[in-house]
């Protein structure tokens, strides 16, 4: 069965001109997945929903890939978890992306291997850069409030202070709290 995804990024824009691409393409406007929100959202309720409900061999069918996602990345395991379904995906304006053809697996596995070989350069690059760092004396990362607020929740704590005020005097996660309290008690 084929199905259809349609997202505009606000309220505001209009779903016409993809439900009229979809539709041409001779898919029911009843089996076409709506959505008005942003793609930089990883959490796109539509979108979940369609991939939940995909059967194998069905076939999603999107005017575009930017309708898709804002990200190679995210492309790359939003076709993941359609795949994984045992399900297919066209794209009718990026004629490379149909992986119900062998040509369109190829180009898609092109693609998805040169994708995955930048982000291997760019944290060899990353690791590389810690290296020097590191060797220069410098540690990177953000400063740790468990080192910052430690001493702190360790007096607070040591006063008899329920932890849930704890929480609430330092602006610490409970989680972070108990690892302070858990650390020092070690």
């Amino acid at each position: 069965m084929f199905v259809g995804y349609a997202r505009v990024s606000d309220k505001a824009q209009c779903l016409d001109r993809q439900i009229d691409a979809i539709t041409v393409f001779g898919i029911d406007e009843r089996n076409i997945y709506k959505e008005k929100i942003t793609g930089t959202k990883k959490e796109r309720p539509e979108l979940r929903r369609m991939i939940e409900e995909l059967k194998p061999h069905d076939t999603v069918i999107v005017a575009e890939l930017t309708r898709l996602s804002r990200s190679t990345k995210d492309l790359f395991e939003i076709v993941e978890q359609i795949q994984t379904k045992g399900a297919d995906i066209k794209s009718l304006r990026e004629s490379w992306l149909d992986t119900t053809t062998p040509q369109g697996k190829l180009m898609f596995t092109i693609f998805a291997g040169l994708s995955q070989f930048e982000r291997d350069l760019i944290s060899e690059r990353t690791k590389e850069g810690l290296a020097a760092a590191k060797a220069r004396g410098r540690n990177g990362g953000r400063p740790s409030k468990r080192n910052e607020k430690g001493v702190t929740v360790e007096l607070l704590y040591n006063e008899g202070m329920k932890i849930a005020d704890i929480v609430r005097q330092t602006g610490l996660s409970r989680s972070t709290v108990n690892r302070i309290i858990q650390d020092k008690k070690r």
